[in-house]
């Protein structure tokens, strides 16, 4: 326990020394002026102190009241030694925080008795605080691990979703990132972002429920055909629904509202404008961007530029305007992300290509 020691006078700050030395495992810090205390703020760590009243230059409660701008010293117990017996004195003293008094001059066994109480008092708050630090680690440990589980859940939801049609699962991968990177740029909290992150990869759950020759049908969807998949929002949102996980709700509200219109003209649910969550009106420009730069069944691949002046021409009806331009915005993540994606398919088919040649040899 350290212990801080201000008096200008040498007799009494020997006599302090002297009297905290005999106090179980407590260390004196002496200093002889208020300036030098003052000079090694911040750095100085002390946990209880015992300061003179009556100084020059600084008296002790103006003393204090400079070392408690500092939070660190906030809840420090300090304790002032004064010969004044005048309430006025003892009020301000009072006012600006001390605990205790020592009146001069000072007596070692008040002394011993008086500091004691207030060393018990110190230990007791430090290991209040430690426990309470402790419990908060207990705490943050559990949310991380819950939240481990929760993300191996969706990661394995995802692969199942994926699982008939491998690019599907890609698909996923590539719309959560880019909406990461279009939440990030329309300035949503970080912690919402890296959410949407992990959510989006659910945003199409609902299609386990749809039929290999509507979901694998090789070329395009007829008006009865285009109908049945469009259940695959409404499913995939009560699939993730009424769960206790805060990630699984948002992955269930994005899968509802993804294939929602910024005019009104969109599925299930036809909401319209900010009704619909802003987490369905990120992700729905990211499927769409990701849905028209690649090849589909009934479709080749468009270019990133074609598909960029496709959602910007659609700001205002198809898509949030603010949520286009953040899309706008984030263009250089989301080119990277797929250039990216392409290069890993790349390196994935040669070495699948490789591996077949060596079986063949």
């Amino acid at each position: 326990m350290r212990i801080l020691l201000v008096d200008d006078n040498s007799t009494n700050l020997k006599l302090l020394t002297k009297l905290v030395g005999k106090l179980e495992n407590c260390e004196a810090l002496a200093f002889a002026s208020p300036d030098a205390v003052l000079s090694a703020l911040p750095e100085l760590d002390f946990d209880i102190a015992i300061i003179d009243y009556q100084m020059p230059v600084y008296n002790g409660v103006e003393l204090f009241t400079e070392i408690v701008r500092f939070e660190k010293y906030a809840q420090v117990p300090v304790i002032f030694v004064t010969a004044d017996k005048d309430m006025t004195t003892r009020m301000a003293a009072l006012n600006a925080g001390a605990i205790d008094f020592l009146t001069k001059p000072i007596n070692p066994v008040e002394f011993q008795a008086r500091v004691q109480n207030i060393v018990s008092l110190a230990r007791a708050r430090r290991q209040l605080a430690d426990q309470a630090e402790w419990l908060r680690r207990e705490v943050d440990r559990a949310v991380f691990e819950l939240r481990q589980r929760e993300q191996e859940i969706i990661h394995r939801l995802t692969l199942a979703a994926g699982y008939k049609d491998p690019e599907t699962s890609r698909h996923t991968l590539r719309v959560a990132a880019y909406s990461e990177a279009i939440a990030l740029e329309l300035g949503l909290p970080e912690q919402f972002c890296n959410d949407i992150r992990l959510a989006a990869p659910m945003h199409d759950i609902g299609k386990v429920a749809m039929p290999d020759t509507v979901l694998l049908k090789q070329g395009r969807l007829t008006e009865a055909e285009y109908r049945q998949m469009q259940a695959h929002a409404q499913i995939g949102s009560d699939i993730l629904a009424r769960s206790h996980s805060s990630l699984l709700q948002l992955a269930s509200e994005i899968a509802a509202s993804h294939h929602e219109r910024w005019d009104g003209q969109g599925y299930p649910n036809r909401l319209a404008g900010t009704v619909i969550p802003i987490s369905g009106r990120v992700v729905c420009i990211a499927d769409n961007f990701d849905a028209l730069t690649t090849e589909r069944p009934y479709k080749p691949a468009w270019s990133f530029e074609r598909t960029v002046e496709h959602i910007l021409g659609r700001a205002g009806t198809q898509f949030d305007p603010d949520c286009v331009a953040a899309f706008e915005r984030a263009l250089p993540k989301i080119q990277a992300i797929m250039e990216n994606d392409r290069r890993e398919q790349l390196e994935e088919a040669e070495r699948t290509l490789a591996a077949l040649s060596g079986k063949v040899a």
